[in-house]
């Protein structure tokens, strides 16, 4: 069995470190917030290269806060991709805004930056690049649009902590980036975590009020605010984790490399690789017409993979009201048919990732015969 991602093999690696930094919690009795979130977040902070992290419970408590950070709401148009996980789209519904959908480059799998100007109104206020799989999106081009419009940038790095465009950190470059610590991602919690980071000091004060029901100090509440706070034990996890992020990106990245290299020649669309990014691989997605035949085949055999994502959000029953249909997003729509997720994590063994290539080589010759 070679499981698509191996969480216990990754705990007990770390076991002694992880449960001193739990026990050290439990000792000092203060679970929420308090000196764990607020070092976690001057080291996250560092880590990406900004001036604030505000630690919330969730990715989409982040993205909604960053949203009302900046006085996003009803009215409004947020410009995103349809390629994502729902949590997008809901963020931008729960600040009241309008979401609004461009497609993807059929390249690098994130927002083509050449419609977005297409896409842009009067109401326009915010655009959204989600930095999808671990490979940021083209920033450069991206923030001139968004300059030239005055438009904020807000970026999705649910999936891509620790990857780079030009030398510069996902979450670094847009006025707020937004992350996830769902356990299984590269960085992820033992539970719900998330955070936004910032360089502007005034929105990180903002946000680190409505987090904690819109209290600026215990019992005067100046926002009509949220709990969206981390809890302590979550902080302790991440902060253990982050000192392992470094090297556990190179392993997912040297692992890609050898999965690329064994693939190359098959009639199978991998992942971009530019030089001008640094893609850490939260997810390894290759492209394929055959992909049903190739998830049973491996599942078959004993190995797990998955499909991010299989419906785009505008054809999710939940988002049809937006008044989208099939068709609206064909490279998105292409892509969400055709993509299959392969195992990839630091603990991986390489010789898997051979056994793997070698099944997907002969899956399509078979779906053709």
């Amino acid at each position: 069995m070679i499981p698509f991602l191996d969480l216990h093999e990754q705990y007990q690696s770390i076991k002694s470190e992880i449960d001193g930094a739990i026990r050290g919690v439990l000792d000092s009795a203060c679970f929420v917030l308090g000196p764990e979130v607020d070092a976690f977040e001057k080291e996250f902070a560092e880590y990406c290269s900004v001036a604030h992290a505000i630690a919330v419970n969730s990715g989409t408590s982040a993205l909604h806060l960053a949203f009302l950070s900046v006085g996003i709401g009803p009215g409004d148009e947020v410009i995103t991709t349809p390629m994502t996980f729902v949590a997008t789209t809901a963020a931008i519904l729960y600040a009241g805004a309008t979401p609004v959908f461009v497609d993807i480059d059929p390249r690098t799998r994130n927002i083509d930056v050449d419609l977005i100007e297409a896409a842009i109104t009067s109401r326009t206020r915010a655009i959204v690049p989600v930095h999808l799989h671990g490979l940021m999106a083209d920033m450069g081009r991206l923030m001139k649009v968004a300059e030239d419009h005055e438009l904020i940038v807000i970026e999705d790095a649910a999936q891509a902590h620790g990857a780079e465009y030009r030398g510069r950190r996902s979450g670094s470059i847009g006025q707020l980036g937004c992350f996830s610590f769902y356990p299984g991602k590269n960085l992820g919690a033992y539970g719900e975590g998330g955070a936004v980071i910032t360089n502007d000091g005034e929105l990180a004060t903002k946000m680190r009020i409505l987090r904690d029901w819109g209290q600026s100090s215990k019992h005067n509440h100046v926002l009509k605010g949220y709990n969206y706070r981390m809890d302590a034990i979550q902080a302790a996890v991440l902060r253990v984790k982050l000192r392992y992020a470094q090297a556990w990106t190179e392993g997912r990245r040297n692992l890609a490399a050898r999965y690329d290299s064994l693939l190359s020649g098959s009639d199978l669309i991998t992942p971009a690789r530019d030089a001008t990014y640094r893609h850490v691989y939260h997810v390894y997605a290759i492209q394929h017409s055959a992909r049903d035949i190739m998830k049973r085949r491996l599942e078959a055999a004993g190995i797990g993979c998955g499909i991010h994502y299989p419906v785009p959000v505008h054809l999710q029953p939940a988002y049809r009201d937006l008044g989208y249909g099939i068709g609206a997003f064909p490279v998105a729509e292409r892509f969400a048919a055709e993509t299959l997720s392969l195992p990839i994590y630091p603990e991986l063994d390489i010789d898997h990732i051979e056994q793997i290539a070698g099944l997907l080589h002969a899956i399509p010759s078979e779906a053709a015969a």
